[in-house]
């Protein structure tokens, strides 16, 4: 990493109580909150907003929402994102050969139209160089409401934050699963 973690004792009480949850969740304390952590304010809104996106009501199901993840953080060279939204995608029932396909998707008979019209917006979202057309966001409309595609864009907004923040720092993955071949 490019900046290191505090002494977990010099971190304000609450963001303590941040990575004890981590901890109990991801056995570990999470590299991106230690650095994270060092902004306690920044820190405290960003874990509200992650948790907004990965609660259990959302209209973007679990699976979506880490196929999303992963792909986002594949694009923008995010190790630490793809090893741990990679353990997310197992753990939501995605097989090893679908995440393994990602990069593919496009021709791949693994993915439904669904997963496909939402990869292509979150591609289109992320590459710089490109824009979201009326022929994207037309793809998603039949099969996400008007409010699950507020959800979905500032769930694939919110990745790149993330992912980017990550790559930028040079966060390694912490080993939470296989790493999918980054493009």
């Amino acid at each position: 990493m490019r900046i290191q973690a505090k002494p977990i004792s010099e971190y304000p009480w609450v963001i303590r109580a941040f990575f004890r949850k981590q901890k109990h969740t991801y056995g570990a304390v999470l590299d991106p909150g230690l650095l994270w952590g060092r902004a306690p304010w920044v820190f405290s809104t960003l874990a509200l907003l992650y948790g907004a996106f990965n609660r259990r009501k959302s209209p973007i199901e679990p699976a979506l929402r880490a196929l999303i993840t992963v792909r986002v953080s594949q694009i923008n060279h995010c190790a630490f994102c793809i090893d741990i939204n990679s353990a997310t995608l197992l753990k939501r029932g995605v097989t090893p050969e679908k995440i393994d396909a990602l990069e593919g998707w496009r021709t791949n008979a693994l993915f439904d139209a669904k997963e496909k019209a939402a990869l292509e917006y979150a591609e289109a979202m992320t590459d710089s160089n490109r824009r979201v057309d009326d022929t994207i966001f037309a793809a998603l409309k039949p099969h996400f409401h008007d409010d699950a595609l507020v959800e979905l864009t500032g769930l694939i907004a919110f990745q790149n934050m993330s992912s980017k923040f990550n790559s930028a720092l040079d966060v390694p993955p912490q080993g939470f699963c296989k790493l999918p071949k980054a493009p």
